[in-house]
């Protein structure tokens, strides 16, 4: 910056601009770098955010998928397994039941196994269900079926949003979150449409490739960091941790505050070491 003073007239003329500081910042080494920092500058790694996203939310779809099933299959239905309306209307609401039971179930399971192992328990439930859907005649094995899909949608409607909201950076979460109710309705208008083109029982074998598709992908994609560090897997913890960020990510501070959180909701008995690393 340079400043010229007009002795003569007393006037003082700036000829930079003096919103600069007079020492520049000292620039951060690309490796020390917080998550947020690398993203603003170069980008970021997001890469396996969004993966993981995009997989989970397969589990979703398949929620929608489920809920639209019955509208355009039920003249089919009805005519093909000779039922009667209310046996059909018994096969439709047999979903809200079994999510309301995996709702209720979801939680402790999610934390039991895992959020990929509750989504791999709730795709086996969907698999089995439309199976039986597909391949059975009895109207109460139909019905088993049917509550087994509502079991897995039940699983599905907390693990997916938590695991999303547990991997995604501060800045990222609230868009990406909103892909899950995005996927549910997806879910439906497949439903709808493929209803219109394919016979009923090809549409319900239709229904378990997003499960495929789901427990091929979860062998591709971390855990939830914060599922790791309340059960106290501290190396698988921050692996992940560095996986979703980027290998060159500084992940210090943002696992320290894991950490402290993890012990403050009282998930872990307080342990001192754990904290200074």
């Amino acid at each position: 910056m340079t400043i010229k003073i007009d002795l003569e007239q007393g006037e003082l003329s700036e000829q930079a601009d003096i919103s600069q500081p007079f020492l520049p910042a000292e620039e951060k080494p690309e490796s020390k770098k917080s998550f947020s920092e690398r993203r603003t500058s170069n980008g970021g790694s997001t890469a396996t955010v969004f993966l993981s996203t995009f997989i989970v939310v397969l589990g979703s779809l398949e929620f929608g998928y489920c809920v639209g099933f019955s509208s355009p299959v039920q003249s089919a239905m009805i005519k093909d397994l000779d039922l009667t309306t209310s046996q059909f209307s018994t096969f439709g609401s047999l979903l809200t039941i079994g999510a309301m039971i995996g709702a209720i179930l979801s939680g402790r399971t999610a934390d039991f196994l895992g959020r990929k192992g509750a989504l791999r328990v709730s795709s086996a439930c969907y698999v089995i269900g439309w199976l039986m859907i597909a391949l059975l005649k009895d109207a109460w094995l139909l019905d088993i079926g049917r509550l087994l899909t509502g079991y897995g949608a039940g699983l599905t409607s907390y693990t997916v949003p938590v695991y999303i909201a547990e991997i995604t950076p501060k800045n990222l979460r609230g868009g990406l979150t909103t892909t899950n109710q995005l996927s549910i309705t997806i879910g439906i208008l497949i439903a709808y449409l493929l209803g219109m083109l394919v016979e009923w029982r090809l549409l319900a074998i239709i229904g378990i490739i997003p499960c495929i598709l789901l427990v091929s992908g979860l062998f591709f994609i971390p855990e939830s960091p914060r599922w790791l560090a309340k059960v106290g897997h501290d190396k698988e913890f921050e692996e992940a941790l560095q996986a979703l960020r980027g290998k060159d990510c500084d992940v210090s501070d943002e696992a320290a505050e894991i950490r402290v959180l993890t012990v403050t909701l009282g998930f872990l008995p307080i342990n001192y070491n754990l904290l200074k690393k």
